[in-house]
């Protein structure tokens, strides 16, 4: 639990609740301390019907659909709009719809004062909405007084979670900042889970690479430069610098994303330094003892082989960053490898993560107290 009692817990939806993010968002809020979910709602062919009949044979998780959650009826995101803000202080929101639809549906409900907390890419480069990984730029989360400001609303924003691919390397780029990244070349090995795919799904990635992920490439080099940012008048303005070049791959892996990158500095640190940089990168989450924060952000693997993704992506329950394999670079300074968990740190528990941290700076407000 957090170092603060708030005497509050909040009431929360999932909007995209069949799909498989929505699915891990349940099993991640189970037992949640804080957030008690209260409306599931999905598309219109949902609708209407309990969980168990909506997901059916779709449930992709390892852990069996909780019993909590089956009777549950889902509603359509949409045109039970009304029911929906009515029985929630936020949503967490992982659609698949297109982006301009998205927004629509996203800035709906902060306009009738719900915190979105989002895992869609609609949103990610608008300058007012912040994207955070919470061990790095909470202080980005200024900015949504601005947003409210532009909405008309005093308790509603949006917030996201950034593309599932940069958590992989963009926490081990972010403490080296002082030493001014000039250019970052960077390659990532993505699970099939990405794509919201089973092997069952998808047979065609059995024993095969893909080398193209639409529009990974183009998210991976750009999203890093607005975390890396700063809020000014109302606005997250990107960094000009380090200029990132990536490649995403598909590959035939259940889960976790791995990158292999190599960087450039104006001032080149010495290998000790990054790695102490890494063992000492923290964030409120750890400060505050947030219920999903890892208590070691950056793990730093010394063997030749690690980190590997099947040993290592579950690392402090999938919410941790392993690095290794740090050594000079012919053509850069550095070369190192960096691993994330894509569905959990990468995707929902970064969100309810995202959320935790939002509800304990006074962001999210919970409409009732508790007692």
């Amino acid at each position: 639990m957090s170092i603060y009692n708030t005497g509050k817990s909040y009431n929360v939806g999932i909007i995209g609740a069949t799909g498989t993010v929505g699915q891990r968002f349940l099993t991640l809020l189970e037992e949640h301390p804080w957030f008690n979910v209260t409306a599931l709602a999905a598309s219109k062919n949902s609708a209407g019907k309990p969980y168990r009949d909506a997901v059916n044979t779709r449930w992709a998780m390892e852990k069996p659909l909780p019993s909590k959650y089956a009777d549950m009826p889902v509603y359509d995101a949409d045109a039970d709009f009304d029911i929906i803000t009515a029985a929630v202080d936020f949503v967490l929101c992982a659609v698949e719809m297109d982006k301009a639809a998205t927004l629509e549906l996203e800035e709906r409900y902060a306009r009738a004062g719900i915190a979105v907390i989002s895992n869609n890419s609609a949103s990610r480069l608008v300058p007012d909405v912040p994207m955070i990984i919470p061990e790095l730029n909470d202080d980005h989360a200024k900015v949504i007084e601005a947003q409210r400001q532009r909405l008309k609303t005093e308790t509603g924003f949006i917030a996201v979670k950034s593309n599932c691919s940069i958590q992989s390397y963009v926490p081990l780029l972010y403490p080296l900042l002082q030493y001014e990244p000039i250019a970052v070349s960077v390659c990532t090995y993505q699970a099939i889970s990405g794509a919201g795919k089973t092997f069952e799904q998808w047979p065609e990635m059995v024993d095969n690479v893909i080398p193209y992920i639409g529009g990974e490439d183009e998210k991976t080099e750009v999203e890093p430069l607005k975390i890396f940012g700063n809020v000014q008048n109302g606005k997250i303005v990107s960094i000009k610098r380090p200029k990132i070049t990536a490649q995403c791959i598909r590959v035939p892996v259940t889960d976790g994303h791995l990158a292999a990158v190599s960087v450039k500095f104006q001032n080149k640190p010495q290998t000790a330094e990054i790695i102490e940089h890494w063992a000492e990168q923290k964030g409120l989450p750890q400060v505050l003892r947030l219920p999903s924060a890892p208590r070691q952000f950056i793990h730093y693997f010394s063997e030749d082989n690690f980190p590997q993704t099947k040993l290592h992506r579950d690392l402090e329950r999938g919410m941790a960053i392993s690095a290794g394999r740090l050594r000079d670079c012919s053509v850069f300074d550095y070369k190192f490898i960096g691993l994330s968990h894509n569905t959990l740190r990468g995707a929902a528990g970064g969100a309810v993560l995202m959320a935790e941290l939002l509800a304990e700076q006074g962001y999210i407000v919970a409409k009732i107290a508790a007692d």
